[in-house]
């Protein structure tokens, strides 16, 4: 995947035939579906039979309600018994999945679509003429990092992942606003533990300065190169043990000292889960402090060199909020009481509430974010999940709508004293390609243009609105090459995320294309919970709502079927993170509606959940079973207590991560060992696949996440009939 640079900041809190070998011999069996008898193959280990796991069942009384876990024990990634078990599914996994037809045939698509020869568009400094930018030659397994010091400078490399070994990656890049410094970031085995270092870019010396804490984030340089502002959790040792994953803090560290000195500049001696960031203005006369808590956005200023207390801006209010500032002016974007965002203006001045003014009023359509790019303000609008752009001048003036193709996403991006703003656009049958915004000409001049050669015109993305139970009408995309038959029987993907307030947007993927390819079709569902339609749509499925996150995907599924596009045999489902809680969920509540399902780097044990490293910080999404009300509703949907004995579940491939910061394996492993449990008959297989160094994003270099998309891909390819 192509590193994304942008300077804009937003907030986010935070996929027919089964084969097994034996002894040398193919067993066959039927699997009943809707009443319809077909055959089936299944391809593993000697005489089908799971690996042992062992049961020691703990018993528990929450709020009134007995709980037992047999598998408890497979929550300690430390003990060696549990790796032993993880090792031995792990095998019996594999020998399915090599054993999967399409399995090299897709590494070896695969490799041909993601090993080229490519680079983003040099990134512009806010002052001078040095330009960075990342290549990755047809051959690398990592993207490098580029700098120039002038259009007709001799390139330099900076940075070099492929030369490190030992799964390091480079995980933050934060040029200075002149460039003359790099702050980067190495992570390693997908940890998001990054490591920050200094670079003096002229003489590519790395400098000795070191930073206090871990897993260092969000780097911000002062306009005169003095230093930086940079976010990181406490040391182990420095808070009591398993409080490293809390008490995020903003620290400034004085460029050429040690860890040492870095002054802490803004925290939380009472909220843990709060995370804390500083960030200079644009023009670099201001400070921002923002503390994002529980679905809540703090924000306070000051003057840059004031020594005094910030000034609150957006206190205690419920809901997101940034701000910009430009000249005497500030401009807030918020979702508070405007569920479809606003943007406010303040006197710098006078930045108390009653003084401001509306600057964008709340419209139908949901407002993600502005750029105060080429002296104009471009709001980035979301229509019917599509992105719509609006120009306007500093003084709230419509210019004009900005030109984009039909159904794609967009973003726009840039400084305000720099003449063009960057806008980048892609969609589900197009591949990205940024341009520079000419606005007397109100033209889109290709600046990058993907390598990546795509009949786009093969392809054909429709949209539809499909009703959910309680009548609210879900968008859909359905993705084919060509008409689709509508006979009934086309092997058929749907996606869906649902969680968080992100929206299921148009983007290319090398995956869908393979499967589209293939003779499939692609369907993603953007179902409430999301950010399609605003604030309203993720509450809508937020915390006690969350079932209907779970009706709307079957509502999709049941769609696809009603309209002849396909039928369960042929339906699979993917889901990571959110959406492998999504998938996982759906098939305990109507397995008889889907052929397979991957869930990955998955939340399944909601009971428990809050309690692994920084996944507390979900509780505003979810609730916690610490809450008799929240315990009532998580204990209705979670997926690992909603296994039921005897039942014939889709074929499931259930994905982990040893390095994953921020869905525990643990999950995977307890899901696992709990259906193959309730289940142990060769029918419908469950599978773990545990990555090791891997984190919640997948494989560290190229090679290694395309042997994952392959397993991937080709578990579901196979179980659609394709």
């Amino acid at each position: 995947m192509k590193p994304h640079l942008s300077p804009i900041f937003m907030i986010v809190c935070l996929t027919t035939s089964f084969a097994v070998l034996t002894a040398g011999c193919l067993h066959r069996c039927t699997v009943t579906d809707q009443s319809e008898t077909f055959e089936t193959t299944f391809v593993s280990d000697a005489d089908a039979a799971y690996p042992d796991t062992k049961r020691i069942p703990v018993t528990e009384t929450l709020h009134g309600v007995t709980l037992t876990d047999d598998f408890r024990w497979l929550e300690n990634a430390d003990d060696a018994g549990v790796q032993e078990w993880t090792a031995e599914q792990n095998a019996f996994t594999r020998a399915h999945l090599d054993a999967l037809p399409a399995r090299d045939y897709l590494n070896n698509r695969f490799r041909e679509l993601l090993f080229y020869d490519d680079s983003t568009p040099p990134s512009p400094v806010h002052t001078g003429n040095r330009t960075f930018w990342w290549e990755k030659k047809k051959d690398d397994e990592h993207w490098t990092y580029h700098t120039r010091a002038h259009d007709d400078a001799e390139a330099v490399m900076l940075l070099n992942p492929n030369e490190w070994g030992d799964n390091q990656t480079l995980d933050i890049i934060a040029p200075s606003r002149d460039g003359r410094y790099l702050v980067f970031g190495i992570a390693r085995g997908g940890d998001e533990n990054a490591v920050i270092q200094v670079m003096e870019v002229e003489t590519q010396r790395i400098l000795p300065d070191t930073c206090t804490g871990w897993k260092h984030q969000r780097v911000s340089w002062l306009p005169d190169n003095s230093g930086f502002y940079f976010s990181a959790h406490p040391l182990r040792g420095d808070v009591p043990n398993g409080e490293e994953h809390h008490w995020h803090s903003a620290w400034f560290h004085k460029l050429g000292t040690s860890a040492d000195d870095d002054v802490l500049i803004f925290s939380d001696d009472t909220r843990r889960e709060a995370y804390h960031q500083v960030i200079p203005s644009e023009d670099g006369t201001l400070l921002f402090f923002y503390r994002m808590y529980q679905g809540k956005t703090d924000i306070y200023f000051k003057p840059l060199n004031d020594p005094g207390d910030p000034v609150p801006l957006v206190t205690g209010q419920d809901g997101f909020s940034t701000v910009q500032s430009n000249g005497d002016k500030l401009f807030i974007w918020t979702n508070v009481d405007a569920p479809m965002g606003t943007v406010l203006t303040a006197d710098i001045e006078r930045p108390e509430r009653e003084h401001w003014q509306v600057f964008l009023p709340e419209t139908d359509d949901y407002l993600q974010y502005i750029s105060l790019s080429a002296g104009k303000v471009f709001a980035v609008y979301l229509r019917d999940v599509h992105t719509h752009i609006r120009i306007y001048s500093r003084d709230g003036t419509w210019l004009r709508d900005l030109p984009l193709p039909e159904k794609s996403s967009a973003g726009a991006s840039g400084y305000w004293h720099h003449p063009r703003a960057r806008v980048s656009v892609t969609s589900f049958n197009r591949p990205s390609t940024t341009y520079e915004y000419d606005f007397d000409t109100n033209t889109l001049i290709p600046y990058y243009v993907s390598p990546i050669q795509v009949d786009s015109d093969a392809y054909q993305v429709n949209q539809v609105f499909y009703p959910s139970p309680d009548g609210t009408k879900i968008p859909m995309f359905v993705i084919s090459r060509g008409e689709i038959s509508q006979t009934g029987d086309t092997p058929t993907l749907l996606y869906g995320y649902g969680g968080f307030q992100l929206a299921m947007r148009p983007g290319f993927s090398v995956s869908y294309l393979n499967w589209l390819d293939a003779g499939g079709v692609v369907a993603i569902a953007g179902i409430r919970g999301g950010g399609e339609y605003g604030k309203a749509w993720h509450e809508a499925a937020r915390q006690q709502n969350r079932q209907n996150a779970f009706d709307d995907f079957i509502a999709a599924a049941e769609w696809l079927i009603d309209n002849n596009i396909t039928q369960p045999k042929h339906l699979v489902i993917k889901g990571e993170s959110n959406g492998g809680l999504l998938v996982a969920t759906v098939a305990m509540q109507r397995p008889e509606l889907f052929r397979a399902v991957y869930a990955g780097t998955a939340l399944l044990d909601m009971i428990r959940y809050h309690r692994f490293g920084i996944a507390n910080l979900w509780v505003s999404e979810y609730g916690s079973a610490e809450n008799p009300d929240a315990f009532e509703w998580l204990l209705e949907y979670s997926p690992y207590h909603r296994v039921r004995d005897g039942m014939e579940y889709p074929v499931m491939l259930i994905q982990g991560a040893v390095n994953d910061a921020r869905v525990d394996p643990m999950h995977a492993r307890k899901m696992v060992a709990r259906l193959q449990q309730a289940n142990p008959g060769p029918a419908n297989r469950v599978f773990l696949l545990m990555h090791e160094d891997s984190g919640h994003g997948g494989g560290t270099d190229l090679s290694t996440r395309i042997q994952q998309l392959s397993d991937e891909w080709a578990f579901l390819m196979y179980y659609a009939g394709l």
